[in-house]
């Protein structure tokens, strides 16, 4: 990757860049966070307890921005194929307005936030899925699965699938038969809608090479 070798500085001489709040908001995929807080919250109305509804918003907000970091560290790694991809060349990476070391220092801090967060004031059992989700997102899917199998999303789509899980432990505190099968139907839907996209984009996709 061309930009992975930048991460800390891009010159002799460190200084931050002149991104604005939008720029960095950006980097938290807001769309894709959103899905995520939809689904996280289905599984956490879904299960069969009374919920506290202060701990609700907080486990909520913690996976929100743990969806919001996994997508800061996806745009610090995939910077370089962003940049040729016309669906993505605008985003802040690529189009210069954040440094790579910012972008990933941003996603770092986000993840450690939110996982520790949600353990301290929700459960550590959340917090430890929420840690998954982020490290399968960013390592496995990112910087593995994306660059080296068409098959990407068939695996990688188990990220964006554990949010209701996550939400139903953060309530109940255990995983259970009916968190799993919020787990599958998602991980089932996955596939051929990012399938569509690609097709759709196949053109942007074959000049990134991915």
């Amino acid at each position: 990757m061309a930009l992975v070798d930048d991460t800390l500085t891009d010159e002799p001489g460190f200084r931050m860049s002149e991104a604005t709040a939008g720029d960095f908001f950006a980097l938290l995929k807001p769309r894709v966070m959103s899905l995520v807080v939809f689904t996280a919250f289905v599984g956490l109305v879904a299960a069969p307890v009374t919920i506290n509804p202060l701990l609700a918003v907080i486990a909520i907000l913690a996976i929100a921005i743990g969806a919001g970091a996994s997508g800061a560290l996806n745009m610090w790694y995939d910077a370089d194929i962003d940049a040729v991809m016309t669906r993505t060349a605008s985003r802040p990476v690529p189009a210069g307005r954040i440094r790579p070391g910012e972008a990933l220092s941003f996603g770092l801090v986000l993840s450690v936030l939110s996982v520790m967060t949600l353990g301290v004031l929700v459960n550590w059992l959340s917090a430890t899925l929420l840690a998954f989700t982020i490290f399968f997102y960013a390592v496995v899917y990112t910087m593995w699965l994306k660059r080296w199998t068409p098959q990407n999303i068939v695996i990688g789509g188990a990220a964006g699938a554990i949010p209701p899980v996550i939400g139903w432990a953060a309530v109940t505190g255990t995983v259970s038969l009916e968190s799993l099968v919020l787990f599958l139907i998602i991980f089932l839907w996955t596939p051929p809608h990012f399938w569509a996209l690609a097709l759709f984009k196949s053109e942007d996709y074959a000049r990134a090479g991915i």
